[in-house]
């Protein structure tokens, strides 16, 4: 595998960029940069934009409006949009739920759903862990009762983390509707609009002060039986396929790389012993470090994404993506934070909206730097804690 640029991939960057640049609103890209907090119409506003250059579904088929990319100008995309500040594509609808629609949905589902969120009308969350069923997610619990007619299923039960569910539209979920058998035999994979009555939506404030995820209470949810996406009771099938697409997306190679400028501006800034941080030869070897884990990172997910161009589907390397990525995302938190030191301390949740005017609060990159360094304690955890995925690659690549 060449992982050097073609020329052709060449200009493909330096056209990716040049449209960020014209078309990414500047006030959004701050808040990237910065860390700041976005609004639902920051990241829509983005899509939007991608749609209408036919850049949006990055990773799908042509038939389906896709930009029909291989692996490496995928990457590129990613990394040069994170390098300017471009919001994340929502990936719950665009690279989760989507690709399940695909494969495994009928046509009604593909011609209503795909085209949403292609264009964004629909913003999508996922619906998976449940209180006590997180890494064990076989063993969740929220039922799904069919009727006696087989119209439509009756839902109750219990989601949470449930990441900027209080922007969606639709939630995909894993219900239960049968307790015979296996725990993984009794799942079943529903599609339901968010507007139905009977669904709740309530904030879970996260370390840093950010309201990020939720939990979702269903009471007597009434969701159409033609919201099942395949068979029932195979839900577990479609579930492992769209964890694979997601442990791909959290290695999140593009955002590490913008982590990675931010933690050498903060070690510029930074003094210790009357000179700059980044002058410490012991500091700037964990940097150097982390940069080098980065770039393997980076070379295995083009190797897993070139995989899936050829058709086959992501197995443990998905596993291990997520467990080197997430580890990676909190050292280079966590390396920013010892940079910043104590000016890291106090943190501003509302960052420029009405923040104290004190020196060590002038630097964007000191002002957000506890808040990062807490919210990324999470990565290690969701999509499958690293624990789970180590026993994925284990058993599946050690034959243990």
């Amino acid at each position: 595998m060449d992982l050097r640029y073609s020329p052709e991939q060449q200009a493909f960057s330096t056209d990716v960029r040049s449209f960020t640049r014209a078309h990414l609103d500047p006030k959004v890209a701050k808040k990237v940069l910065e860390g700041a907090r976005l609004e639902r119409e920051d990241y829509l506003g983005w899509h939007r934009s991608l749609h209408k250059k036919g850049w949006v579904g990055v990773g799908w088929p042509t038939s389906y409006g896709g930009t029909g990319w291989d692996a490496t100008h995928q990457h590129i995309f990613d990394e040069v949009t994170a390098d300017e500040g471009a919001p994340i594509l929502i990936p719950f609808g665009l690279r989760m739920v989507a690709p399940v629609i695909m494969n495994f949905g009928n046509q009604a589902q593909k011609d209503f759903h795909l085209p949403k969120i292609l264009s964004g009308e629909h913003w999508w969350c996922q619906g998976y862990s449940e209180p006590g069923s997180g890494s064990d997610l076989s063993s969740l619990k929220m039922k799904a009762e069919r009727s006696s007619d087989g119209t439509h299923y009756i839902v109750n039960g219990q989601k949470t983390w449930t990441t900027l569910g209080q922007h969606a539209d639709w939630i995909f979920c894993l219900v239960r509707t049968s307790n015979e058998g296996r725990q993984q035999e009794g799942i079943s994979f529903l599609l339901i609009d968010m507007k139905t009555p009977g669904i709740t939506v309530r904030p879970i404030i996260m370390l840093d002060q950010e309201h990020e995820v939720n939990e979702v209470w269903f009471d007597n949810v009434k969701v159409p039986a033609t919201n099942l996406v395949g068979e029932e009771n195979k839900g577990w099938t479609y579930a492992k396929f769209l964890l694979s697409h997601e442990r791909n997306g959290i290695a999140g190679v593009g955002r590490c790389k913008r982590i990675v400028k931010r933690l050498h501006h903060v070690a510029q800034q930074a003094y210790s012993n009357g000179r700059p941080l980044i002058e410490d030869a012991r500091f700037r070897d964990k940097i150097a470090q982390a940069e080098i884990d980065l770039r393997a990172l980076e070379i295995t997910l083009l190797r897993v994404l070139d995989a899936e161009r050829e058709k086959h589907a992501p197995g443990p390397e998905a596993s291990l993506l997520k467990i080197k990525g997430s580890e990676i995302q909190q050292t280079l938190t966590e390396l920013t934070m010892m940079a910043a030191g104590p000016a890291a301390l106090p943190y501003v949740r509302e960052g420029d909206n009405g923040a104290p005017d004190v020196p060590w609060l002038s630097d964007e990159a000191y002002r957000y730097a506890s808040g990062h360094y807490f919210n990324f304690r999470k990565t290690t955890i969701y999509g499958g804690s690293n624990e789970i995925q180590r026993n994925i690659v284990t058993q599946l690549v050690l034959g243990l």
